[in-house]
């Protein structure tokens, strides 16, 4: 990574929630049930970072702080990581590759659907992540691959949603902000697309 790179501080930044986890379980504090405390930090830390993910480009074209752009990849990819870490929870210390039961889980809890339905979305993303992917799909269908991040949050945030059965102003905040992103989004899809027509 060169001098004066984001990259470094950035990377630094994704690592520190996964440290700070293994070290509240080297000391012992995360509570009387540590497998929930572990299960619910990696899930809002794999939506953070999908939020992150999302906030990239809008940050950029409303700043033109154009260098946002180089981290952006690997944000996703540590969204993808922590969404890893929260699945390989609920498989094995929650379930213990039991997968009959975990299928039963899946088909009738409707926040476990969602939930599940989210991690599967990014595995194709994080997949063709690398410049080499790129190349090989091309640009265009590249791109509408990638689209797949918008299910993948909007299933991540109806899986925070329906998980709170009391407390619903804390998956409020983090739902208002994935909506305003996409609203973000969809507005500057739509002036691109009139500028288009007015220049043609």
């Amino acid at each position: 990574m060169r001098r004066g790179s984001l990259k470094w501080p950035v990377f630094v930044g994704c690592v520190l929630p996964v440290l700070w986890l293994i070290g509240r379980g080297i000391t012992g504090d995360l509570g009387a049930n540590p497998i929930e405390e572990i299960t619910h930090e990696t899930g809002i830390w794999t939506f953070r970072f999908l939020l992150g993910t999302l906030a990239i480009t809008p940050l950029c074209a409303l700043t033109a702080w154009s260098r946002l752009m180089s981290v952006r990849r690997m944000v996703g990819l540590f969204a993808f990581f922590y969404a890893c870490l929260h699945f390989s929870t609920y498989l094995v210390l929650d379930w213990f590759f039991d997968f009959e039961a975990i299928i039963d889980d899946v088909v009738n809890r409707r926040y476990i659907t969602a939930g599940f339905i989210g991690f599967a979305m990014l595995i194709p993303l994080a997949l063709t992540s690398t410049h080499a992917m790129l190349r090989r799909l091309g640009s265009r269908r590249w791109q509408q691959l990638h689209r797949l991040v918008y299910v993948s949050a909007i299933a991540g945030a109806a899986h925070f949603l329906w998980q709170e059965k009391a407390d619903l102003q804390r998956p409020g905040i983090y739902i208002g902000c994935l909506a305003l992103l996409l609203g973000i989004r969809v507005w500057q899809r739509a002036r691109s697309r009139w500028r288009t027509r007015v220049s043609g």
